[in-house]
């Protein structure tokens, strides 16, 4: 991990802030609400061709679950050590069963986890195979989801919920896949707390007033309506994107080209990339920035401190194949190795 000379002075400048942001995560109470969905790995060894159909027989060697979609930020944010609180939908199946579970063991609180009997747990079942001695090499993906609203009783309920609690969190973290969970009773909730981080795909606009906005470069110019190819044109969406937004600060997230952030004063800021060469796998690192800069600001550091940290949390996790997390002991052994780097 390599950083330009005037970023690594500002680095270096604030390392001891830092440091002390990353000690303080677990005093954080966060609030997230989510699309909640389960990724599924199921693992074989290929044996045959089948004689019904010219597919292959897999002999089933392991299942894995893990936390996907909104439920891979809930996730990020428990293993940082804050303390969870999760709001969400599950169907009346074992996959939302599975989930739950998940986030029971790490100690979060699922209160706010509600059935719905009318949709499935939204999952993604990734069907893998290898043969002897080879590579495991996915084969298929079975996805399950519904493409309907939940019923507008239960969109009120969750809504009810979410105001029950934005007065006892530090933050309410929106992680927003499309999968339904965020209608206009759920919105308006999440939005009455005064730290509102939104991780939305699109119609950013529906959150208007949210305290920080994370879209990455697509889900920016989809936003924007137009290519951000050029230091203009980034300027430009970071003052559209504010107009858009009503928020506090944006923050565009660039792949190997790092971050940018805006904020309502004309300002802006923009960190590199810190890991452009070990990257395997960007699967949920989004979900991974918006927990660190979360608990940074719930820790009381400033909006680019913050964006530091989620970098660096990001920079962790590309490095890990699906949907990976990091913690506070790896943050701060990754900072001290970019801060040696710098010197």
């Amino acid at each position: 991990m390599t950083v330009a000379s005037s970023f690594a002075d500002q680095l270096r400048a604030s390392s001891e802030r830092l440091f002390h942001l990353l000690q303080q995560f677990n005093q954080a109470r966060v609030l997230v609400v989510g699309d909640l969905t389960l990724d599924e790995f199921l693992t074989g060894q290929v044996e045959r061709i089948s004689r019904e159909a010219p597919v292959l027989i897999i002999r089933h060697e392991h299942t894995r679950q893990v936390p996907g979609g909104g439920a891979n930020a809930v996730y990020n944010l428990a293993k940082l050590g804050a303390k969870v609180k999760v709001a969400g939908l599950i169907g009346k199946d074992d996959q939302g069963q599975a989930l739950r579970g998940i986030f029971e063991l790490a100690g979060m609180d699922t209160s706010g986890m509600l059935i719905d009997p009318d949709r499935p747990t939204v999952t993604k079942t990734r069907i893998s195979g290898h043969a002897r001695q080879s590579v495991t090499q996915q084969i298929v993906r079975v996805d399950r989801k519904s493409d309907q609203l939940p019923d507008p009783d239960l969109q009120l309920q969750l809504a009810d919920y979410i105001r029950s609690q934005v007065g006892k969190v530090d933050a309410v973290v929106c992680s927003d896949y499309g999968d339904g969970v965020f209608t206009a009773p759920v919105i308006e909730a999440v939005l009455a707390h005064s730290r509102t981080i939104v991780d939305a795909q699109s119609d950013l606009q529906r959150y208007a007033g949210a305290t920080l906005f994370t879209p990455n470069l697509p889900e920016a110019e989809k936003a924007v309506g137009y290519a951000i190819s050029s230091p203009q044109s980034l300027r430009q969406a970071g003052s559209d994107l504010l107009h858009l937004t009503q928020a506090q600060q944006i923050l565009i997230t660039r792949g190997e080209e790092g971050m940018s952030l805006f904020n309502r004063t004309g300002e802006e800021n923009h960190i590199p990339a810190f890991n452009r060469t070990d990257v395997f796998d960007v699967t949920g690192a989004g979900d991974t920035v918006v927990a660190a800069l979360t608990l940074s600001l719930c820790a009381g550091g400033s909006f680019w401190q913050a964006a530091v940290l989620g970098n660096l949390a990001a920079s962790i996790v590309v490095r890990i194949f699906g949907t990976a997390t990091t913690t506070p002991n790896e943050m701060k052994a990754a900072l001290q190795a970019l801060l040696d780097e710098a010197e």
